[in-house]
């Protein structure tokens, strides 16, 4: 999300500009967007849904998180692994989602390289937070090493931001507080087995 101003909703809370510009923006905003997470399952969501936005509205996208849910098994990384040509065909079929072939196929390919850093490493957060406070270029370029698609420096840095690796609420924003506590507090996740490199 872009930086911006600050601005009083009619509640009374104060939001960064983005987080009051739409109804379903206001709890993403308060409750979600920058807490830390440390849960693969959801990374990797988040990563496949950045992926999905390319070209689009993060709103799109939000309007439609629940349909991508269901139609990808609640993004278990180990299911939409195995996703063969009869899953593409159904995925292309569903108007809930974004029908796009290289964006579906793309997610299907990064679970299969999530499982791969899961095996090196032990889990996908402890990979993902190897990165934080970066500026998203480090952490796409990492992963376009190992094979992912549609994870370019700007989806890679709106990864970052959603999932607290960064805070990028702004000053005056009532989040801000609450979320830099929540880093604070976070017990960030490291590899299990320490044989990448710079681990």
């Amino acid at each position: 999300m872009p930086a911006g101003e600050v601005v009083v909703g009619d509640d009374g809370v104060a939001r960064c500009r983005w987080g009051d510009s739409d109804p379903l923006y206001r709890p993403y905003h308060d409750l979600e967007w920058g807490r830390p997470v440390d849960d693969d399952v959801r990374l990797f969501e988040k990563l496949c849904l950045e992926g999905f936005q390319s070209g689009l509205s993060w709103l799109t996208i939000l309007r439609k998180r629940e349909n991508f849910r269901k139609a990808f098994r609640g993004f278990d990384i180990e299911a939409v692994a195995r996703f063969g040509a009869k899953d593409v065909r159904r995925l292309m079929s569903d108007s809930g989602i974004v029908r796009n072939r290289g964006k579906i196929d793309a997610t299907i390919g990064n679970a299969q390289r999530c499982i791969e850093v899961r095996e090196e490493l032990g889990s996908f957060a402890a990979y993902v937070w190897r990165f934080e406070g970066d500026d998203g270029a480090a952490l796409s370029k990492d992963l376009r090493r190992r094979g992912w698609r549609f994870v370019g420096p700007t989806t890679a840095y709106a990864f970052m931001q959603a999932m607290g690796l960064v805070n990028d609420h702004v000053a005056g924003c009532e989040a801000r507080d609450e979320v830099e506590r929540d880093r604070e507090r976070f017990r960030r996740p490291v590899p299990r087995r320490a044989n990448l490199k710079g681990a």
